[in-house]
C-alpha cells in the first residue's frame, strides 16, 4: 500500500480485491509431506488448485466452492495476485479480459498489458483489469507451469468475474492460457518486466560489486537404508544441502552460540562442470551442513544463481529474506562469466524478492547488504527446501546507531 495520502503511479482503481492461489489437498498436508520424506520419495501431489481457497465449478464441488467477484461495465480495479501454491509455478488469466501489470513484489512496475500472467510460490502480482466487455460472466482460471519431465498436478482452478446484473444462469466462458510447457511465453513474460526507475521510484542498482558469488542448484540421491528405494532425494547449492539447526541462525548469531553453523559456505561450486548438458546421475558427493555466506556490511553483492541437469532441470523461484534484489540478467544454458554480464540490464531491471531460476537456464541478481541480520535464501518449492535447497547470508553490523543487530540486554538468559 502506497504511504497515505501518496497516490498509485497508476489510475486509481474503483476497487481492489486479493486473489489467492493455493493448492489443496485431501489429506493433512504435513502428513503426506513426512510420508514421503520417510519413503526418500516425493510426497504425493495436490489434489486440487485453488482461488481464495475455492477449487471452481470445473471440479465435482457445488456452486458454493467456487469464488465470485461482481464488477460494473466501464470501471477498473486492481487485482492483488498472490501464489500461495506450495510447489507450483501458475498461469493466471481471466476470459475476455486483459490484465495491465503494474506491480510484483510490492515494487512497482513499468505498466504492460498481457493476456497471461506467471506468478511462482511466494511472488505477487499486482494487475488493473477494466470491464470492458460484453456484460456477462468471464472464468478467473490458473494452471499449472512445467516445462520439465516432472510430474505436476495439472488441473485448472477456476472463479468467476460476473457483470453486475447478469443472472448466474449464463455460462462463463474460458480464457485461453498457454500451454503447460510454454517456455518463451515465460521467458517473454518475464522480459517484460522493468523497474520503474523514475525520480520518485528510482531504481537503485548497484553498479559496483564487492563480492561475485555463483551457486549451483542440484537434487541428488543419498543413501537411506530405511527407505523405498534405498536413498533420500537431497536438494543442494554448489552441492551443499542445507542441514535446519535446532538453534536459530539468528539466535545463535545475536548470544554468539558457537556450534550451530560454519560461515564458510563456498563462493562458487568446488568443481566445474557442463551445468546443463546430458542428463548427470552421478552424485558429486553431496555434502550436509548448517553452512552459511558472511557479507560485510553496506557490500554489494552479485550472485548467478545456475540450475544444473543434476538428475533434472527444473525452474527454481528464489527467494531471499530481508531484501529486495534487481533481477539484471537471465539466460538459457550455461552462464558465460566473459560474455553474459555485457547483456545485463543495469538501468531499470526488476526489483523483487523472489525470482524464478529459468529451466536450465541462469538468473543474476545484484543487492546491497544494508540490512544486518541473518538472512535465509531458499527455493520457495516447498519440496525443495524441505530437501535442502537453501543457504543464509549473515550480514555484519554496520558502524551506525540503526546499523547494527540490537544486542540483548544483559539481564536476559538466552533461550
Amino acid at each position: 500500500m502506497p504511504k497515505p495520502g501518496t497516490p498509485f503511479p497508476f489510475p486509481q482503481p474503483a476497487r481492489e480485491f486479493e486473489i489467492l492461489l493455493g493448492e489443496w489437498w485431501h489429506k493433512d498436508v504435513e502428513e503426506i509431506e513426512t510420508q514421503g520424506n520417510q519413503m526418500g520419495l516425493p510426497p504425493n501431489m495436490s489434489d486440487a488448485h485453488t482461488i481464495n481457497g475455492k477449487p471452481g465449478p470445473l471440479f465435482p464441488c457445488s456452486e458454493k466452492h467456487t469464488f465470485a467477484m461482481e464488477v460494473e461495465q466501464g470501471k477498473t480495479y486492481l487485482l492483488r495476485i498472490i501464489n500461495a501454491a506450495l510447489d507450483d509455478e501458475l498461469f493466471f488469466a481471466i476470459g475476455g479480459h486483459n490484465l495491465t501489470v503494474v506491480e510484483v513484489d510490492a515494487v512497482y512496475t513499468k505498466p504492460f498489458t498481457t493476456q497471461t500472467i506467471l506468478i511462482a510460490p511466494g511472488q505477487t502480482t499486482n494487475v488493473l483489469v477494466k470491464a470492458n466487455q460484453v456484460a456477462g460472466r468471464y472464468f478467473m482460471a490458473t494452471r499449472t507451469f512445467m516445462d520439465a519431465p516432472i510430474p505436476v498436478d495439472s488441473k485448472a482452478a477456476t472463479a468467476i468475474f460476473q457483470y453486475k446484473g447478469i443472472p448466474n444462469t449464463v455460462l462463463p466462458s474460458l480464457p485461453s492460457l498457454p500451454a503447460a510447457n510454454d517456455t518463451r511465453f515465460a521467458l517473454s513474460y518475464n522480459k517484460k518486466l522493468r523497474s520503474l526507475n523514475t525520480p520518485q521510484y528510482p531504481a537503485n542498482v548497484p553498479l559496483k560489486v564487492d563480492r561475485n558469488l555463483f551457486y549451483t542448484i542440484g537434487l541428488a540421491k543419498n543413501s537411506c537404508p530405511t527407505c523405498v528405494n534405498g536413498t533420500r532425494l537431497l536438494a543442494s547449492l554448489n552441492n551443499v544441502s542445507f542441514v535446519m539447526p535446532q538453534t536459530a541462525l539468528l539466535q545463535a548469531h545475536y548470544f554468539n552460540i558457537k556450534g550451530v553453523y560454519r560461515t564458510d559456505f563456498p563462493d562458487k561450486p568446488l568443481t566445474a562442470f557442463n551445468y546443463t548438458g546430458a542428463p548427470l546421475t552421478a552424485n558429486l558427493g553431496t555434502s550436509v551442513g548448517t553452512r552459511i555466506s558472511k557479507v560485510p556490511f553496506n557490500s554489494t553483492v552479485e550472485l548467478v544463481l545456475q540450475d544444473t541437469n543434476l538428475l533434472t532441470v527444473e525452474s527454481h523461484p528464489f527467494h531471499l529474506h530481508g531484501y529486495n534484489f534487481f533481477v539484471v540478467g537471465t539466460g538459457i544454458g550455461n552462464f558465460d562469466p566473459a560474455k553474459d554480464p555485457a547483456k545485463y540490464n543495469l538501468v531499470d531491471p526488476i526489483e523483487r524478492n523472489t525470482v524464478g531460476v529459468p529451466t536450465g537456464g541462469w538468473t543474476a541478481i545484484r543487492f546491497r547488504a544494508d540490512n544486518p541480520g541473518v538472512w535465509f535464501m531458499h527455493c520457495h518449492l516447498e519440496l525443495h527446501t524441505g530437501w535442502g535447497l537453501k543457504t543464509a547470508f549473515l550480514v555484519e553490523d554496520g558502524p551506525g546507531q540503526d546499523q547494527s543487530v540490537v544486542p540483548p540486554p544483559k539481564d536476559l538468559p538466552a533461550c
